[in-house]
């Protein structure tokens, strides 16, 4: 199985599946980092790895369609299997969703559909479960598709929220959660103990 990620940022989540991939946890073979922001430290992660980096955005693709299209096309040449998105800040296009339909993957740190949603990222999440007095949150594994975090849940895990927690606290917590449990799914789908929908 080929994988290949998107990343905007600092692309901790690939790491810890670029580290369970080198050393057999995860049957697979990371070709490719597709990544918007050319000083991302992501891109810096995928070439220590082994990766080919492709910087496509829309400073250099202006128009949307031409964009998702490069998006697309870009996977499809290295014969990506499986896209895993992490910490892609951006909105998957309408050719790349149908091409990879139900072969795109992302994971979110709240327990879906709670806290998920447009401009439901990063701080803004932890935020939201702590004002709401939730006893629990944790992260969800899911494909992707049109709408912001409503596509089909593969895995979720808990963690509980503790009355002295941050934001901050909170989402140091759950990153190591994310870590474990995105890693995990992707070995999972790899040696097929999870089929994914067909398309």
């Amino acid at each position: 199985m080929k994988l290949g990620f998107l990343a905007s940022k600092n692309g901790s989540n690939m790491q810890a599946i670029l580290d369970a991939c080198a050393d057999g946890r995860i049957p697979a073979s990371p070709s490719l980092l597709v990544c918007n922001n050319p000083s991302a430290f992501a891109t810096t992660r995928a070439r220590e790895s082994g990766l080919d980096v492709e910087i496509l955005n829309g400073k250099l693709h202006p128009d949307p369609d031409d964009l998702d299209t490069s998006i697309r096309d870009t996977l499809l040449a290295y014969k990506i299997d499986l896209v895993v998105l992490a910490g892609y800040m951006k909105r998957i296009g309408p050719r790349t969703l149908s091409t990879f339909a139900n072969r795109i993957l992302n994971i979110h740190p709240s327990l879906l559909p709670k806290f998920g949603g447009k401009g439901m990222y990063g701080l803004r999440v932890h935020e939201a479960v702590i004002r709401s007095g939730e006893i629990e949150t944790g992260a969800t594994v899911h494909l992707i598709n049109e709408n912001y975090d409503e596509g089909p849940i593969l895995q979720q895990q808990s963690i509980l929220v503790y009355s002295h927690d941050t934001a901050e606290s909170l989402q140091e917590r759950t990153l190591e959660l994310e870590h474990s449990l995105y890693l995990d799914t992707v070995s999972r789908i790899a040696k097929g103990e999870i089929v994914l929908p067909s398309d």
